[in-house]
């Protein structure tokens, strides 16, 4: 059965940081690419990120591009996204997923940036 569990989340004022983890099982997380997507309040889920099974080529969407970190640690079967600079408009439910469009997803974590 596959488990995503996010952490990591909470209140953080713009400018700030946090880290975010994925925390996987019930498949073989070293041979899946992964994803971070978002959603923010009253809207769609949103892509925000993707890294490839061997950890390389991470993309990142352009609103989050040159800020957010996506790295993976494969012995641990856990996925990260540091997050910094935050923003005001970064505020939303962040899950990891197993694809971009987020059918396959976790739980959530709620990030909140807020003065």
């Amino acid at each position: 059965q596959v488990q995503l569990v996010e952490s990591g989340g909470g209140l953080v004022q713009p400018g700030g940081s946090l880290r975010l983890s994925c925390a996987a099982s019930g498949f073989t997380f070293s041979n899946h690419w992964m994803y971070w997507v978002r959603q923010a309040p009253g809207k769609g889920l949103e892509w925000v990120s993707t890294i490839a099974s061997t950890g390389d080529t991470p993309v990142y969407a352009t609103s989050v591009k040159g800020r957010f970190t996506v790295s993976r640690d494969n012995a641990k079967n856990t996925m990260y996204l540091q997050m910094n600079s935050l923003k005001h408009e970064d505020t939303a439910l962040y899950y990891c997923a197993m694809d971009a469009q987020g059918l396959n997803r976790g739980q959530g974590t709620q990030v909140t940036v807020a003065s």
